[in-house]
């Protein structure tokens, strides 16, 4: 008997061992991660919005207009972004030799180093690309139209030298039919 109370005393010792083991204390929560704080900064002021803007309402404006904002911005110190206003202004007026002005301002501020014509730059130059294929063209029709003039003056020349010959032909007198002249004898050998 005394073993078997051994074994269960032993058992109840391993059982209390398994049963749940205590329990250690509590380990605090992680601390939440820090805050970081996202700081944007604000975006650097569009530049070129606002001249494209410009572009579309000089586009709507009469020649006079054109002209009236041309003289205005020739007021205004001279900035690059004045300078870019005119040359914009001066592709569209119709004045001879107001394409290559425009292309000259915007020649300037395309190649410009400054600091300050940084952000037009690319604008600068896509017009100045412009300005020169439309003045390539320019020059095109206008080469088409002294051959146009030149074609027309040689035909309205063969029209009068036609005219004159048909003149002379009306004028000649008439021929007479020639009388058929009888075939002269055969002789017999």
């Amino acid at each position: 008997m005394k073993a078997n109370l051994c074994w269960l005393v032993l058992a109840c010792l391993l059982a209390a061992c398994t049963v749940n083991p205590p329990k250690p204390a509590p380990e605090p929560p992680p601390p939440p991660p820090p805050l970081v704080q996202i700081v944007t900064q604000p975006a650097p002021p569009d530049e070129i919005g606002p001249l494209l803007s410009y572009h579309q309402s000089l586009r709507r404006m009469s020649q006079g207009e054109l002209l009236k904002e041309l003289s205005g911005l020739g007021l205004q110190q001279r900035s690059p972004r004045v300078a870019l206003q005119m040359g914009m202004v001066l592709m569209l007026t119709r004045g001879s030799g107001d394409l290559a002005r425009a292309q000259a301002l915007l020649d300037g501020i395309a190649s410009s180093t400054d600091a300050d014509t940084a952000p037009l730059r690319p604008l600068a130059q896509l017009l100045s690309s412009n300005c020169a294929e439309t003045r390539r063209v320019a020059d095109h029709a206008d080469k088409l139209a002294t051959q146009q003039k030149e074609n027309q003056r040689r035909i309205d020349q063969l029209n009068e030298t036609l005219e004159a010959l048909k003149t002379i032909e009306r004028t000649l007198p008439v021929r007479p039919t020639p009388t058929p002249t009888p075939p002269p004898p055969q002789v017999n050998k």
